[in-house]
């Protein structure tokens, strides 16, 4: 398809990705309709109210939207919709459908805007609306299509994952995660990482250097990036690099690298060095530090000033669950609220909670599917064995199960026990119940920490609120 339907059905609406699409198409002029199996769930209320404040039609899951409008131009759908979903089975015959990756090159099209597209297997949520909010301070008003809700984009109107933007510049975030992402041609591109959440790293590998091959100007990547994919893939492009790694060298192959050092964490103060220039960070982690570093690069390849970027880059507002404090329980805990899901995300939200938490820890961790679940299930202890605390706990909940075809394999019972078989001793446990997770987080004093981590379930974050304003 070459041009933006007049109209447009989006299956499964309610999900942090369709929703900013949804927004933008309505925003746009198109004719929007959106349909979910968790329309009425209070945790997606922010969404879904943005959604039909911008006279998005709303309906259950069901097909039931065929009796009340004329049948759309095409339906919009993800990777997570399957073949059997009712608003596919009752279309009429002949409907187009997209994949959400072809509506948003559609979309962006229609914006006519520069587009920089952030990817990775970690961080790109993060770094997508980092880089936007800091386009904004700077004056650039930037249009924003991100997985997230980012604070300082969330209005009565806008949920926070959707920013209109004033059509010269678009930051999104491109999904690698069923390679969608080279459905579109970025002018600008940033690679954060690559990690193994859905493939190999040879695959990914491959998958980054086509994405690369089809940008248009600019590319900032991580320099273990770069090792990856090589150089052939960006002999078109300016190039900047970016690590957080303590032996990085000034420059690999030629490019810059804007470096970390310096970092340092304590008495509610985060600071490091980018690029030789100190910057007191709004958020703790390493890793946050190096997306920062991400951020500078890229901006300076646009040819903004460095020390204005900087200094924007310090009032970065954050994004919501991305370790966001919840408030303390009773006795004193501070309770974080994570969407970490993945291996590399779950240990850095580790390291994070430690720079800011002196005492005992406890992570509350709930799998988003029983897929990812079983494809980090070997990876996922040793990795726990290197980032816990001797007297951390790393707790499981059940597994989340958000619909459609799976083998309900592994049970997170099953995982705990295994952990715990080769570490006994209390440091991996299984809550069967939110209420009984709840029930031990009572132990925890002033000086301990309670962190909730898990994606896809907004109720999560309430559960979060619910922690620390209850036990």
């Amino acid at each position: 398809m070459e041009q933006l339907p007049e109209s447009l059905h989006f299956v499964g609406v309610g999900g942090i990705g369709m929703s900013a699409l949804a927004q933008m198409a309505a925003v746009l002029g198109c004719k929007t309709s959106g349909s979910d199996r968790a329309l009425n769930s209070p945790e997606n209320r922010r969404i879904i109210d943005s959604l039909r404040a911008k006279g998005v039609h709303l309906y259950a899951q069901d097909g039931s939207r065929y009796a009340d409008l004329p049948a759309p131009a095409a339906l919009v759908y993800s990777t997570a919709i399957e073949g059997d979903n009712p608003d596919f089975l009752r279309a009429p015959e002949g409907t187009a459908r997209l994949h959400r990756s072809e509506a948003m090159r559609l979309l962006v099209e229609k914006l006519s805007a520069s587009v920089f597209a952030v990817t990775g297997s970690c961080g790109k949520t993060t770094v997508s609306a980092w880089l936007a909010e800091t386009l904004d301070r700077l004056g650039a008003a930037p249009a924003l299509i991100s997985g997230g809700l980012a604070k300082h984009f969330i209005r009565d109107e806008f949920a926070g994952n959707y920013a209109p933007g004033n059509g010269k510049l678009c930051v999104l975030e491109a999904d690698e995660s069923d390679k969608s992402l080279l459905n579109y041609t970025a002018d600008h591109a940033m690679i954060l990482n690559i990690g193994t959440d859905h493939y190999s790293k040879e695959e990914l590998a491959e998958v980054f250097r086509k994405f690369l091959r089809q940008t248009r100007v600019s590319a900032v990547i991580e320099d273990r990036v770069l090792d990856a994919v090589g150089t052939d893939c960006v002999k078109h492009l300016k190039v900047a690099l970016f690590s957080a790694a303590p032996d990085a060298p000034a420059e690999l192959h030629g490019y810059k690298v804007f470096r970390v050092t310096d970092y340092r964490s304590g008495d509610g103060k985060v600071t490091a060095k980018i690029d030789g220039r100190e910057v007191h960070l709004p958020v703790p982690g390493l890793h946050n530090a190096a997306n920062a570093a991400a951020v500078l690069a890229g901006l300076s390849l646009l040819g903004f000033d460095p020390d204005a970027v900087l200094s924007a880059i310090e009032r970065f507002s954050g994004v919501w669950r991305r370790f966001d404090f919840a408030g303390r329980t009773r006795g004193g805990a501070a309770v974080y609220d994570d969407y970490a899901h993945n291996v590399e995300k779950i240990c850095s939200c580790i390291e994070a909670a430690h720079e800011v938490c002196t005492g005992r820890t406890v992570f509350l961790f709930q799998p988003h599917g029983y897929g990812p679940f079983g494809f980090m299930r070997p990876e996922l202890l040793p990795a726990l064995e290197k980032v816990l605390r001797k007297d951390d706990v790393f707790a499981f909940l059940p597994v989340y199960y958000a619909g459609g075809t799976t083998s309900f394999r592994p049970k997170a019972e099953e995982v705990a026990a295994e952990y715990d078989a080769y570490h006994p001793g209390g440091r991996y446990r299984f809550f069967a119940t939110r209420a009984e997770a709840a029930e031990f987080l009572r132990t925890l004093g002033a000086a301990d920490a309670a962190v909730v981590m898990g994606a896809r379930d907004n109720s999560l974050s309430d559960w979060a609120e619910e922690l620390a304003g209850t036990i």
